[in-house]
């Protein structure tokens, strides 16, 4: 233990047996949701979400109607009414960085004009700063090696540098917002570099954000000793960026978002909360989990190239007898769309092309190869409600290996892209709300008879 970690090691053994009590004491018959018909995680059994507020900031398609009936069918995805497809597609033809233009249009509800953007990029540079000496006194003094925590804990002492912090009205939260937006790179490379100097004993080098740079450029930048990437590189994130920004306002994050707006707090404090959400490897933290069982399965795997030995090791997966042993093929499988995620299949695409660049071809098949098998053995080790297909999650924590990322930073990453989507959903929160979100819980408690404390005793 170092001197700068809380002790707690004397109050354990106190601690585990308070804990069983508590467990013993909290648990609820599951067969009580059926007979209440209380949506677990507010989805019916199909995985179909339970309406719990509008949005006009993206629209998620998974069903189509067909002869009077929804049918499951490939996945789209759309950003204020244009597809993420096509929105991409565009970018693409016209070879050019696309972050900042998709964050213009999540912000203010239609794409910009060349003038517009140019504009709002500036602005973005402008605000592409942290206050003097808060990389020192704040990022480096209290390194963690836990990059979403180390990014929470600066978001929240923004808050003391920020004279409005408590403001929400509409033009000093959308400044807020901005302002976060542009600097979530920096508080995830810098705190990372805190992390590896402090905590893994590595040579410590901060380098300033370049005001000509695109965002998914400055992270590279930030990132590297030598400051160096290549176009394909830094084009490749940028579109991982804009396939991670906005995902509805169900997501957990995002209906954190709302649910936290909607109780008048400040943007800080709605901010961090979002990321404590993301945190969750249910949720953003998935992309590291899809890596890290990858790379027990190269462990456990000698040929990859043996569908038997993979499927083998996918079955043990879910019987949880290796990785985590929680059960799970992570990267597999979405809480809403059914046939496939639209943001996987582009992203995949983009992937294979820098796997053959960067020579990591029979890393890119082994993921595919997974990708196809995953499927066919939940099929048969699951009762299943409806398709099972490769998420977003699945290729991203390739993609960010190959670009030379570490592990650390992966969900950092989605959080520096969403921080967009639940800056345009607390505005639209506060725009059109002023009711608290509270939903309804259903209590299964039973009366019980107070009794003195001197007459209170316990079966041994």
């Amino acid at each position: 233990m170092t001197q700068n970690e809380w002790d707690y090691s004397d109050i354990i053994p106190e601690i585990n047996s308070l804990a069983e009590k508590m467990t013993e004491n909290s648990r609820i018959d599951p067969g009580l949701y059926g007979k209440y018909d209380v949506k677990r995680g507010l989805r019916d059994i199909d995985g179909k979400g339970v309406l719990t507020g509008l949005t006009d900031i993206s629209t998620i398609k998974q069903n189509k109607l067909v002869n009077g009936k929804l049918v499951p069918c490939d996945g789209e995805l759309y950003y204020r009414g244009y597809n993420v497809n096509d929105i991409v597609s565009g970018i693409r033809r016209d070879d050019r960085f696309g972050f900042e233009e998709v964050v213009y249009l999540l912000l203010f509800g239609e794409m910009p004009t060349a003038e517009e953007l140019k504009s709002f990029k500036e602005l973005l540079v402008r605000y592409r700063t942290l206050p003097q000496n808060f990389v020192r006194d704040v990022i480096l003094k209290a390194p963690s090696d836990d990059m979403m925590n180390s990014i929470a804990r600066s978001v929240l002492t923004l808050f003391c540098y920020d004279s409005n912090a408590n403001d929400i009205s509409i033009n000093n939260v959308l400044r807020q917002c901005v302002q976060l937006i542009s600097v979530f790179p920096l508080l995830s490379v810098y705190g990372y570099h805190a992390y590896n100097h402090y905590l893994r004993d590595k040579s410590l080098y901060i380098h300033y954000a370049e005001p000509t740079m695109s965002t998914a450029e400055v992270i590279l930048s930030l990132l590297r000793p030598d400051r160096k990437y290549t176009e394909l590189e830094a084009k490749v994130l940028d579109m991982a960026l804009i396939l991670h920004m906005e995902h509805g306002g169900g997501n957990n994050s995002t209906f954190t978002t709302h649910v936290v707006t909607s109780s008048g707090t400040d943007t800080y404090s709605a901010v961090s909360a979002a990321l404590a959400s993301l945190k969750g490897p249910k949720h953003g933290g998935a992309n590291v989990k899809v890596f890290e069982m990858f790379e027990d399965l190269k462990q456990n795997v000698k040929d990859w190239t043996d569908d038997d030995a993979i499927s083998s090791y996918l079955e043990k997966l879910l019987d949880r007898q290796a990785f985590d042993r929680k059960g799970l093929i992570y990267g597999m499988g979405h809480a809403v769309y059914t046939i496939s995620d639209p943001r996987q299949k582009i992203l995949k695409g983009a992937v294979q092309t820098l796997a053959h660049v960067e020579g990591y071809s029979k890393d890119f098949d082994l993921y595919e190869r997974v990708e196809r098998l995953a499927p066919i053995v939940i099929g048969k080790k699951r009762r299943i409600y409806k398709g099972v297909a490769s998420n977003v999650d699945f290729y991203s924590g390739l993609l960010y290996s190959m670009l030379n990322i570490p592990c650390e930073l992966y969900t950092p990453l989605f959080a520096t892209a969403r921080i967009a989507g639940w800056s345009a959903h607390r505005m639209e929160e506060l725009v059109n709300s002023g009711k608290i979100i509270r939903p309804a819980y259903m209590s299964i408690s039973t009366e019980k008879n107070y009794v003195q404390l001197k007459d209170r005793k316990r079966d041994v």
